[in-house]
Formats: C-alpha cells, sequence, structure tokens
C-alpha cells in the first residue's frame, strides 16, 4: 500500500489583525536615561540606590538580571545610563542614551494558528507580524486531542510544550528580523490564549480541562511570569503577561477579544462569536454580560468533510452559485483541490437560496433538481452511495472533483446547532429577542472570511440585516497589544472576570431539545 501524505501548510491563510479600540499610550515598559554621579568616599551608596534615587518618582524592585550587569554598565558607561523598567520592577540598566528603543511582543496562541506582533512601545505600532500553524498540529487539529494524548502517555506533555515554545520562538525570531530588532531590545511578551493551550505552553497538566467538572489550575496567571517560560528568547528578564480565563472553554483569548471589542464598555446588546472547533459565544446588553462555549466539532476547520481541507492554496472559499454554473474564488488562486470552512457555509448557503437544499438539509432528488435549477442539476451525482453536488470538476469523474457531499451538509447542520443553541441559551439568560441583538461580532479567522449573508441563511447567527454583523477579525491578537500599550486596558481584561457570568451548557436541560430545533435551515 502506497500513502502519500502532503507536507504541512505552516502558513495558512489567517486573519493577523481586527477590530480594535483606541488606547491611551500607557506602556509597562518605561525607558529613562539618567546621568548618575560617581561614587566617592563620601558618597558610598550602592549602585542600586544611585540608580534608584535618580528615580525617585517610582517605586522599583529590581530584578537579579540587572544586579548581575549593574557594576560593569555604569562604569563602562561612565554612569550615563539608561534604566529600563517594566512595571514595577528594574529589569536592565542600558549603557548611553536607548530611550528610543523599546519593543514588546504580543501573542495570539490559538489551537490552528499562531500570530505574533511585534510592536514599537514607544509610539505604539506595529513594527511587524508574522503568523504560521500551531507546531502541536501533528498531535491532533483540537484541544480534546491534545488533552487525551497526554492523558494516554504523559511523554506527550513536554514534546506539547516544546511544540508550542518552539512555535512561539520561530515567530519572535522571525518578526525581530523582519523589523530588524535585536531580540534584547523585546522587555515584555503578552500572550492571549484558550486554557488548554495556555496550560501546554507552560507545561501544566490539562487533563482536569478535558474532563468534567472541567477545573482550571488557575483563572490568572502569576506577575513573575516571564518569556523565558514561554520559551520564548527575548530580553533574558521580560515578564510575560497571559491573559486570565474565565473557564475551562472560554479561555484567555476570549477575554482578550472582549477587551479588545469593547464588550463591558458598549451599551448596545452585542453577541461576540469566536467560530471554531470550540466555539466561545459573549452576550452584553450593555449592563451585563454572559459567556458560554458549544462544541461546535471540527466542520469550520475543513474536518469531518469529504472534501475538506484548511484555509490554505487551492481551497474554495467563496461559492456562487449562477443558473447553469458555479463560481468559486479559490485561496491563492490556483486550480481548486478542496473545501475550507468559509466554502462549506457559503456553498450549502447558496444551495439553500437556489432551492437545490431544502430546510432538513436534504439534497433535492435529481428529478426536482431539473425542475428547479436545470443548468445545474448535471452537478448531482452519487460517490459512494452518497449524493454529492460537485464543486468544481477535476477530471470526468464525480469522485475525483471537489464536492459537497449530502454527510458534508449534516456535519454543518450540527456544528451551527450547537452555536446557534448556544446563542439562544444566553439571549433566555438576559431576556433579549435575536432581533434586539444590535451588533454581532464574527471573532478569529474563520470570522474574518466567513460571509455575514450566508451565516444568516444558514442560521449560524440570528437572523438580522447583515450590517448589523461585523467580521471582528484577530481580536485576541489585537487584545494582546493592548495590554502591552496601555496599563490601564491590562487592569481592564483582569476586571471582566469579576464582570462576565459563565453559562454552562452541558448541564442546562432544555439544551438537547433547543440543539434539535436548531438543526434545520430557515428556509
Amino acid at each position: 500500500v502506497s500513502v502519500d501524505v502532503p507536507p504541512l501548510s505552516t502558513r495558512p491563510k489567517a486573519a493577523t489583525v481586527g477590530v480594535g479600540r483606541q488606547v491611551i499610550l500607557r506602556p509597562a515598559i518605561q525607558k529613562r536615561y539618567v546621568e548618575l554621579a560617581e561614587p566617592t568616599l563620601s558618597d558610598q551608596r550602592p549602585d542600586l540606590d544611585r540608580v534608584l534615587d535618580a528615580l525617585d518618582d517610582l517605586e522599583l524592585r529590581a530584578d537579579l538580571h540587572v544586579l548581575r550587569r549593574l557594576p560593569s554598565v555604569l562604569r563602562a558607561a561612565d554612569f550615563k545610563v539608561t534604566a529600563v523598567v517594566v512595571d514595577d520592577v528594574l529589569i536592565d540598566v542600558e549603557a548611553g542614551d536607548t530611550t528610543g528603543r523599546r519593543f514588546g511582543l504580543a501573542y495570539d496562541l490559538g489551537t490552528t494558528t499562531v500570530v505574533a506582533t511585534l510592536l514599537d512601545t514607544s509610539t505604539g505600532t506595529p513594527a511587524a507580524v508574522a503568523s504560521m500553524l500551531n507546531k502541536q498540529q501533528p498531535f491532533g487539529a483540537d484541544v480534546i486531542t491534545r488533552i487525551s494524548a497526554t492523558m494516554l502517555d504523559p511523554a506527550t506533555l513536554p514534546r506539547l510544550q516544546a511544540a508550542a515554545q518552539d512555535t512561539l520562538a520561530t515567530l519572535a525570531a522571525e518578526v525581530c528580523a523582519e523589523a530588524g530588532v535585536d531580540p534584547r531590545k523585546v522587555y515584555e511578551v503578552a500572550l492571549a490564549g484558550n486554557a488548554t493551550m495556555t496550560a501546554l505552553v507552560l507545561g501544566i497538566e490539562p487533563e482536569p480541562l478535558g474532563v468534567a467538572p472541567f477545573v482550571q489550575s488557575t483563572a490568572s496567571w502569576p506577575r513573575s511570569l516571564r518569556a523565558s517560560d514561554l520559551g520564548v528568547q527575548v530580553h533574558p528578564a521580560a515578564p510575560a503577561m497571559v491573559f486570565p480565563a474565565l473557564g475551562a472553554y472560554v479561555g484567555g483569548d476570549i477575554v482578550a477579544g472582549m477587551l479588545a471589542s469593547g464588550m463591558d464598555r458598549d451599551k448596545r446588546i452585542r453577541l461576540f462569536i469566536d467560530v471554531g472547533t470550540n466555539c466561545e459565544l459573549v452576550l452584553s446588553d450593555g449592563d451585563r454580560i454572559v459567556a458560554t462555549a458549544a462544541p461546535a466539532g471540527p466542520a469550520f476547520e475543513g474536518g469531518a468533510i469529504r472534501c475538506g481541507m484548511r484555509a490554505a492554496d487551492g481551497a474554495i472559499e467563496v461559492v456562487t452559485l449562477t443558473d447553469d454554473d458555479v463560481k468559486l474564488q479559490v485561496i491563492g488562486d490556483v486550480a481548486p483541490v478542496g473545501l475550507c470552512g468559509s466554502g462549506l457555509v457559503d456553498a450549502v448557503s447558496e444551495l439553500i437560496r437556489v432551492g437545490l437544499l431544502d430546510g432538513s438539509g436534504r439534497l433535492v432528488t435529481a428529478e426536482d433538481a431539473k425542475e428547479i435549477a436545470p443548468g445545474l442539476a448535471e452537478r448531482f451525482h452519487t460517490v459512494q452511495g452518497e449524493r454529492v453536488f460537485v464543486l468544481a470538476w477535476n477530471g470526468v469523474e464525480a469522485a475525483e472533483s471537489v464536492y459537497l457531499s449530502q454527510r458534508d451538509v449534516r456535519e454543518l447542520q450540527f456544528a451551527k446547532a450547537a452555536i446557534a443553541t448556544g446563542w439562544s441559551l444566553l439571549l433566555v439568560e438576559l431576556g433579549v429577542e435575536p432581533s434586539d441583538v444590535q451588533q454581532v461580532l464574527l471573532a478569529g479567522s474563520f470570522g474574518s472570511y466567513l460571509s455575514p449573508a450566508s451565516a444568516v441563511r444558514i442560521g449560524l447567527v440570528p437572523k438580522l440585516p447583515v450590517l448589523r454583523i461585523v467580521s471582528a477579525g484577530n481580536v485576541a491578537g489585537e487584545g494582546a497589544k493592548m495590554a502591552l500599550l496601555s496599563m490601564q486596558e491590562r487592569a481592564g481584561a483582569a476586571t471582566l472576570l469579576r464582570e462576565v457570568r459563565y453559562v454552562e451548557l452541558s448541564d442546562r436541560p432544555e439544551f438537547n431539545d433547543r440543539f434539535v430545533d436548531q438543526l434545520a435551515f430557515p428556509v
């Protein structure tokens, strides 16, 4: 038997920016240039006291790294140095005036994709951005699979930790090289990730996250964390700010997304949806905020789909049906080889629109297809005993082509029903109707490329005018950047933990009935 395994794409199509807010530039990273009086027999103050006295408006403690360097740096620079401060810690003293160079590194550590942004914290502008697939991919496509891997073999945990840290380190080296920045001039790191990814990158046993009652080791992380604890080789004393999490399945990435999108500031009724294998949902009515997670499964990432694939070159991402043809938009402008999540949603939405897919999710019969859309009827075939609709012909046989199968439609129905059940229960919690929602934010990489009209048509989001539905992009990454640029926003992330109420769906008696009700497509 010969098996061809395609190379793992490390550069998927991913959202690297997202909806954010303007913030007051007040980063934790500060630099102060000082010219100190040299010691004398009449002034024998310790070197550290000499530096701290020049910074008497700050209450600082010193890191061991700076104490090791302090004597030699001060004397080599004739006591003309720049103090590097992060929050309330003096982390370094540099020779001369280096106040113009202070950088931070913001990460969105996703299960699938990791995005890194190098920020010039003196101006608040990005110096470089890069993304790649999480190197944990060989261990499974979703968090449950990776948690299970550690339960089956304890030796897997350090391997998963190493893979995640290697991903972060690779991206750090890439953005620093692109911007021409010495990694030692990166003085702080901020990381937003779901609870499982955060636990794995820190080497924390994830099993309690994957089994009931789904408990985290901690909701908030200690201030003593360093970039080196994440495997990121920047300044040796650079601290790491890791976003707190609401629960095992509403993690720091969602807290960062809520921070960036101002879910606690806007008085409108807003629904935040981060679509993925695990779909996180947040609803705010201006006074109260509730959040939950729904198990959507892998369909939105191309998993369990006959011709499914990730959003890489060759993936169909947009589908439009005309009277007699199928118009496709393919990533990379190459020949189509598969169907990614946004293409799946579009294909189903378009088949519903033209009447070739009924409300129950069943593809119409060949006879009905000829009456409804005769120009498209010839695209219906049977592959391995299953009805399919061919999207792109690769040769003369349907089995060799890119198609949508009846089973694919069912997989999408299960995924969208889980999500719709989640937001419908949140609406009940706050006592509002779907029509009351004034804005829907579609977050994450998938949300960036999902058609709002298609999302409405299949019932993934409430039936609202498409102008109320906004592709928010990588709001987790935006939240991480805001934490680097503003101490006030960083405090806001901690405040969200107290303001948001988590709603557990698994123990809701009405969940199953609502799920069944949401399986049908609105027609």
